[in-house]
């Protein structure tokens, strides 16, 4: 696509490659360094776990990063009763973050989760979780009834709120997730392709010294802030994640 005579690739060139052996393309080989990237945080962060103070940069960085989603994810959102969910939402965290940065890695520039598979996948493992903890916590018909029947609504009113909150509660959830993170993800993929190619076409063309370093600081800006970006997404999916265990675990009172 041309756009004042700049060749912007098209949504599906920046987005889709084609699978080599095994069906291993780009995206696969993101995710499998997502994995890697977080199994080394665990074991940096837990291989001296008796040591008084843990020494190295690795795994004082790792006992830092389990330390945040500890500390400003499940004690802000679900207290000390929610320690024991601590794995699975480490695990999220750091699994979607560095699916995520990988937008900024040079020879990558691509954040896995702008397609919408695994995003997805996460989103129905989180719907599964909170779903099978509300049963065993509340009971299956309790929990059922306490989600969708807010408690002091007049009778009159249920027959409007209890679909809202059937939808809202089993459907949106786990579709607000999803949506969230790769929505977010390909909007700012896009972006910094759009940036990047103008960029590389102002070079071309020899434009004036003024406007090439104006883009060119912007790119470098715009690149800073999907790293806030990246950072974000992978905080919003597992603090709502936290949140929505939560709520299953206690009814509304």
């Amino acid at each position: 696509m041309s756009l004042l005579g700049v060749d912007v690739p098209p949504v599906s060139h920046v987005t889709v490659w084609g699978a080599g052996p095994l069906g291993i393309n780009k995206t696969v080989l993101i995710y499998l360094f997502a994995l890697i990237a977080t199994v080394a945080v665990f074991y940096f962060g837990t291989r001296k776990k008796d040591a008084l103070v843990p020494s190295g940069i690795l795994q004082n960085t790792a006992e830092s990063s389990v330390g945040f989603v500890r500390n400003q994810i499940i004690m802000q959102t679900m207290g000390v009763d929610g320690l024991g969910y601590l794995p699975y939402l480490a695990t999220l965290f750091f699994f979607i973050f560095f699916s995520n940065i990988t937008e900024i890695i040079p020879g990558v520039q691509f954040p896995a989760n702008a397609r919408f598979g695994i995003p997805l996948t996460l989103a129905l493992a989180t719907w599964i979780i909170f779903n099978i903890v509300g049963v065993v916590k509340q009971g299956p018909f309790s929990y059922f009834k306490n989600s969708i029947i807010p408690p002091g609504v007049p009778k009159p009113i249920l027959l409007l709120v209890v679909p809202i909150e059937l939808v809202s509660v089993f459907i949106v959830r786990p579709f607000s997730l999803m949506v969230r993170l790769f929505a977010n993800m390909l909007a700012g993929h896009l972006i910094l392709v759009t940036f990047a190619t103008l960029c590389a076409a102002l070079f071309a063309a020899k434009i004036t010294v003024v406007i090439l370093p104006f883009s060119f600081f912007l790119l470098v800006a715009m690149t800073g802030f999907e790293i806030l970006v990246s950072f974000l997404q992978a905080f919003i999916f597992t603090i709502l994640t936290a949140v929505y265990i939560d709520a299953a675990r206690h009814p509304v009172h």
